[in-house]
């Protein structure tokens, strides 16, 4: 089944979003280890198919990359090289853990679980992937 993955990428832990089959929803699956992430991409791709990587890219209120946006950069080359012929969209990230955090709340999450910055990445991937997915719905 073809997939869109989603990535709010981070040194320590980054978060992890899949699209559905027909690639309309977005829905956290998983934290992964930075240093690890390129590794569980690969896995993840011998299960199913990835047809795109949308991700989170860090910008100022300026619409000018943030300092986090130099990490992000050299993400993106490890994986358009472990990856060379799966597109990569980079999205803007701005306010998706505000968004995540209010998710979490409207959700009904418990205080202590809206602690777990693992949960956190997770569905700020999810809401990156999520924006993805709505506009290209709304360019058909």
């Amino acid at each position: 089944m073809d997939r869109i993955v989603g990535i709010d990428y981070g040194r320590k832990r980054t978060g992890i979003a899949v699209s559905d089959p027909l690639c309309i929803f977005a829905s956290p699956l998983e934290t992964v280890e930075g240093a690890k992430l390129v590794q569980w991409l690969k896995a993840y791709a011998a299960r199913e198919r990835i047809v795109r990587f949308v991700v989170g890219y860090p910008m100022n209120l300026d619409n000018r990359p943030s300092e986090a946006a130099r990490d992000v950069d050299l993400f993106l080359k490890q994986l358009e090289k472990a990856f060379p012929d799966v597109p990569v969209t980079r999205e803007d990230e701005r306010f998706t853990s505000v968004l995540a955090h209010r998710a979490m709340i409207d959700g009904g999450m418990k205080k202590s679980d809206r602690r777990d910055k693992a949960s956190v990445d997770k569905i700020s991937a999810a809401i990156i992937l999520q924006g993805f997915l709505d506009r290209q719905a709304n360019n058909k």
